[in-house]
C-alpha cells in the first residue's frame, strides 16, 4: 500500500435533494488529500438529486431497476465501482466532518487487524420519537461510544482487501442491517471492527412520524431486515456470530414467546393472567426508556422486528455477487 492511500466514498442516495449538495461537498473535500474519488449510487431519485450531483466532481451511478432498491443494493453498487485502498459509505442525508477520514485512515495503517473504523455519530435531528430512541440508545453503547465493536452502524471507513477477502461490502439482499452483517462476516474471518472517538458523521435523518415509520417500514420490506440477515447466514461461515450478536433474533424469540401467552390467556379466558402479561412488558420499557409513551414505542418497535423476522426470512434472495446494474449518470 502506498504511503498515501487512495480513498473512496461511496453515498447511497434516493431522494435526498435537502442534504445532497452537503454531503458530496464534504465528501469531496475529505477525499482531496488522498487523491480519492467521490461515487454517489442512486436508487431511482425523482426529485433533484441527480442534478445537483452534476455540480460535483464526482462520479453518479444509478440503479439500472429502480424496483430492486434497498440499503444492500445501494450500498453495494457503489463498492463495485470503487478503486480506493479504503472505503467509506455516507448516506445522502449525512455530512462527513472534516479530520475524520485523516483519523481513520491512520488508526487502520497503524492496526493492521483491524477491517473497519467509525467514529462518533452526531444525530442532528431528535425531533422524532424514532431519533430520540436512537440518541439515547447511541450515548449508552451506541454509535458515539468508542472501542472494539462489531458493527459500525451509520458508516465506517473500510480496508477494501478485507471487504474483498469476505466476499462483498453489502448483501444486496438486504433491506437493513447491512452494516451488521458485514461486519459478521468480517469477525468470521478473523477481522475486528473499532469505533474511535473523532466526529465522523452528522446524520439528519428523515423527519417522519414514528408510528407512521414503522408502518412505512412494513409497507417498503425494510422490517423485513432482520429476518434477510438470518436466512443470508444459513450455512454460512458468519452464522455463529449472528446467533450470538445479532439482538433482533433475540427480541423477536422473545416476542414469540409473548405472543403464545396472550394467545393462551384469550384462548383460554384468563383475563387477569391477560392483563399481567400486557402490563408487564409495558412497564418495563417504560422504565427502561423512562416514560410510558417511550415504553410503548419500543414495544412495538419489537413487535415490528418480530414480524420481520418472518417477512424477510421467506422472501426471495438473489446470489449476493452478482454485480448490479446500474447506468452512468455523470457529468460529461
Amino acid at each position: 500500500m502506498s504511503a498515501t492511500p487512495k480513498v473512496t466514498i461511496g453515498i447511497k442516495a434516493l431522494n435526498e435533494e435537502a442534504h445532497i449538495a452537503q454531503a458530496l461537498a464534504s465528501a469531496c473535500a475529505a477525499v482531496a488529500p488522498f487523491g480519492g474519488e467521490v461515487i454517489l449510487a442512486d436508487s431511482g431519485s425523482t426529485d433533484r438529486t441527480i442534478e445537483i450531483a452534476r455540480g460535483f466532481p464526482v462520479r453518479i451511478l444509478q440503479l439500472a431497476i429502480p424496483a430492486e432498491k434497498s440499503c444492500g443494493t445501494g450500498a453495494q453498487l457503489a463498492f463495485q465501482q470503487a478503486s480506493g485502498d479504503f472505503f467509506y459509505l455516507l448516506d445522502g442525508d449525512m455530512v462527513l466532518k472534516p479530520g475524520f477520514l485523516d483519523a481513520g485512515v491512520a488508526f487502520l495503517q497503524e492496526n493492521p487487524q483491524f477491517a473497519a473504523v467509525g467514529g462518533r455519530v452526531c444525530e442532528a435531528n431528535t425531533n422524532s420519537i424514532e431519533f430520540e430512541l436512537r440518541a439515547q440508545s447511541d450515548a449508552q453503547k451506541g454509535s458515539r461510544v468508542a472501542g472494539e465493536v462489531d458493527r459500525l452502524d451509520c458508516g465506517g471507513l473500510y480496508r477494501v482487501t478485507a471487504v474483498r477477502e469476505a466476499g462483498y461490502f453489502a448483501d444486496r439482499n438486504l433491506h437493513a442491517f447491512e452494516e451488521f452483517e458485514l461486519g459478521a462476516r468480517l469477525r468470521s474471518k478473523g477481522w475486528k471492527l473499532a469505533r474511535v472517538g473523532v466526529d465522523a458523521v452528522d446524520h439528519y435523518g428523515h423527519v417522519v412520524a414514528g408510528y407512521k415509520l414503522m408502518l412505512r417500514r412494513l409497507r417498503s420490506g425494510y422490517a423485513g431486515g432482520p429476518g434477510e440477515v438470518v436466512r443470508a447466514a444459513i450455512g454460512q461461515r458468519h452464522f455463529g456470530q449472528v446467533l450470538r450478536d445479532f439482538a433482533q433474533l433475540r427480541f423477536g424469540i422473545v416476542i414469540y414467546a409473548w405472543w403464545v401467552l396472550l394467545a393462551l390467556c384469550l384462548a383460554g379466558g384468563w383475563w387477569l393472567g391477560l392483563a399481567a402479561i400486557v402490563a408487564l412488558p409495558v412497564g418495563y420499557f417504560s422504565w427502561r426508556r423512562g416514560g410510558l409513551r417511550l415504553g410503548l414505542y419500543s414495544l412495538a418497535t419489537w413487535n415490528v422486528n418480530a414480524i420481520g423476522l418472518i417477512q424477510g426470512f421467506f422472501r426471495p434472495r438473489r446470489p449476493a455477487l452478482e454485480p448490479i446494474g446500474c447506468n452512468d449518470l455523470s457529468a460529461r
